[in-house]
């Protein structure tokens, strides 16, 4: 019996989640082809259901052909190997050209049985909560981004423990949740030591970091480059009012500041890779072509959303890091 669950504060049909309780064991394999499921009245007792709710779960897997009623025994397996619809909860905190990336290598290396619905937070910690509370119950697995957010912890433990997914960032606190996330702080660190020799010629590194939306390890990785160089450098979290000097290389964390610095060297008639460096941050295809080319530090987007997809096929806990690269383009 333990393998049924019904939860009335779910919001979600007790029949519903009766069909959803016998899907996650056949695919765990809790259950398998030829297993007796329990019968109809001790699960309308053990839940206090009435016995048209139970019977109404029952006559949807016999539809889909999960299962079979055999007269005077009770209802058995019919067949493991239906393709049972997964329903993925995928939440991402906003859409841009590499996390779309991201998102179609997910889509393209799972199978037909899982359907994808897609959220965005927008980094607002309300939207966040509110759209996980909205939808605890509802889906087979639950893939949260939970960017820089704070306190996430406490919402994302509202979802069961075995069907969360970490993508992107994560943090101590979500530390028993397996993962496929970046690690900003060596990333950024061992980039610039790569890039040692092609920033002697800048007599300044700036980084452009806005505290609203990047991580903080890009900011600490930053921090132990400056200690562990004579590279003068400035932090600044804006371009507004920016004076551009020759010498200075930016380290660009977004597309849209990179776009703005781009337009401002433009202006003071400086050329790229000469008077002004620039590094942006994440890979895109527009990016091997803007100015001759931009020189990116960036992760495997689509590396990072296959391997998502292998982790929930398989039913792997694991905590992985994903993949980063140094890429010398013209801008450096």
């Amino acid at each position: 019996m333990s393998l049924i669950s019904v939860k009335k504060e779910l919001g979600i049909p007790k029949y519903k989640q009766i069909v959803s309780s016998i899907e996650d064991a056949l695919v765990s394999g809790e259950l398998k082809k030829g297993d007796l499921l329990p019968s109809l009245n001790a699960i309308k007792s053990k839940f206090s259901l009435s016995r048209d709710t139970v019977i109404m779960a029952f006559n949807e897997l016999k539809a889909r052909g999960i299962v079979e009623s055999v007269v005077g025994k009770g209802y058995y397996i019919k067949s493991d190997d239906v393709k049972i619809h997964q329903n993925i909860f995928l939440l991402f905190d906003e859409l841009n050209a590499f996390k779309e990336d991201l998102f179609n290598s997910f889509l393209n290396s799972l199978d037909d049985q899982f359907q994808v619905d897609i959220y965005f937070h927008h980094f607002n910690y309300d939207m966040f909560s509110k759209l996980i509370n909205d939808n605890a119950g509802a889906y087979n697995y639950y893939v949260i981004m939970p960017a820089n957010l704070k306190n996430t912890a406490q919402i994302i433990e509202k979802l069961p423990r075995d069907k969360v997914y970490i993508l992107d960032q994560t943090n101590d606190e979500l530390n028993q949740y397996p993962a496929i996330y970046q690690n900003f702080e060596d990333d950024i660190y061992s980039s610039l030591k790569k890039a040692t020799v092609l920033l002697n010629k800048y007599q300044k590194v700036v980084l452009l970091f806005p505290e609203k939306k990047q991580p903080i390890g890009m900011l600490n990785g930053f921090q132990k480059f400056r200690k562990n160089t004579d590279f003068q450098h400035e932090i600044i979290s804006s371009l507004e009012n920016r004076t551009l000097n020759r010498g200075e290389m930016y380290l660009v964390l977004d597309d849209q500041n990179l776009i703005t610095l781009i337009k401002m060297i433009k202006d003071k008639n400086f050329q790229l890779g000469k008077d002004i460096g620039i590094i942006s941050y994440n890979e895109t295809l527009l990016k091997e072509i803007v100015e001759g080319g931009i020189t990116t530090i960036s992760t495997d987007f689509k590396q990072m959303g296959k391997r998502l997809a292998e982790m929930i096929r398989n039913r792997e806990y694991l905590q992985i890091e994903n993949p980063n690269s140094l890429i010398i383009r013209n801008s450096l």
